[in-house]
């Protein structure tokens, strides 16, 4: 049993000796994150620049795409650091620093994905009024809805966590998890155990629900409406479905890991899925929305073109010189 007043730093006691394969972990690891970066920032950039996205449903992705950038941004530095160290250890104040931009990611990625199952619900349910409901200050409200809730709520998650009494230091996870911090406490949590039930109930459940309402109400209008109606809904849902599914299987797992013994799986099993919902997210959503969704893929591969050509007549020129 530790006191609380010395509980200084965290022992993250998941990791694992690997020897000389640290590095190549360190440069898998190093590898995404670059990607994850330059796909996200790439999509944000071309919708951010083009005035022919500057629609509700891409204003919504570009915010979907910064959460991306933030929620990895969280995670992977912290990662790299921890990969290299023989000492897996972290100073409380950026272990809750981290449980907060982990959880605020994740509940920012829910409600972010709700707004877009909204929007989607109208255009394809209320085509001829979708301009009428969709204003400008409707869309600048809904990105207030997706961002300052989910933070002020982990916010308060987080300080209750940060002002128990620990009597203990390990956590058996690669990464700060609040829930393992909770099981650490010396004396009761009821108090957090009751705020982070009405916090779920705020940052997940209601998401999930209207994600589930508005999917019924245009599966309804498939089913009943034209070839044309279906088609449109196919090419704009399948991605963001895509999404929400990859998501909540991550998220499930992380949830199922916390509360159940998983000790019967491979520890880097256990690891990889720990780490999904974290960092094959920010990767899925730029790759699977850049592909799929027929305005971004065309201004993207003009882009990419451009610079080609850009870069060909440079070296053409350098030559002639």
């Amino acid at each position: 049993m530790i006191n609380s007043t010395q509980v200084l730093y965290f022992t993250l006691a998941a990791y694992f000796d690997t020897e000389i394969f640290k590095y190549l972990f360190f440069m898998i690891v190093m590898s995404l994150y670059i990607v994850i970066v330059c796909a996200n920032v790439m999509l944000i950039v071309v919708i951010c620049m083009n005035r022919s996205l500057h629609e509700p449903m891409y204003l919504f992705l570009c915010s979907l795409f910064v959460n991306e950038l933030y929620g990895s941004t969280g995670l992977f530095p912290f990662l790299l650091v921890q990969i290299l160290s023989d000492i897996h250890t972290v100073y409380v104040p950026f272990c809750f620093l981290q449980i907060f931009c982990v959880y605020s990611y994740g509940s920012v990625e829910f409600t972010n994905l709700a707004v877009m199952s909204y929007d989607r619900y109208l255009a394809i349910c209320y085509p001829l009024q979708y301009n009428a409901h969709m204003t400008s200050n409707k869309v600048a409200l809904l990105i207030a809805v997706i961002w300052l809730p989910p933070v002020v709520a982990i916010f308060i998650t987080t300080f209750l966590s940060a002002s128990l009494q620990l009597c203990g230091n390990i956590i058996n996870k690669v990464y700060c998890d609040n829930y393992s911090v909770i099981k650490l406490a010396c004396y009761g949590t009821r108090v957090n155990n009751i705020y982070e039930l009405i916090a779920a109930s705020l940052t997940v459940c209601i998401p999930v629900s209207v994600i589930l309402y508005t999917y019924m109400k245009i599966l309804k209008v498939c089913f009943s409406g034209s070839k044309q109606t279906r088609q449109k809904a196919v090419s704009t849902c399948t991605p963001h479905l895509a999404s929400i599914l990859n998501f909540s299987f991550g998220v499930c797992f992380e949830v199922l890991q916390s509360r159940f013994d998983m000790n019967n799986l491979p520890n880097m099993l256990r690891i990889f899925l720990s780490l999904y919902f974290l960092t094959c997210q920010p990767l899925f959503n730029p790759v699977m929305y850049g592909l799929d969704l027929s305005k971004i893929r065309t201004i993207c591969k003009g882009l990419l073109s451009c610079s080609v050509r850009k870069c060909i007549s440079s070296n053409r020129f350098v030559q002639l010189e």
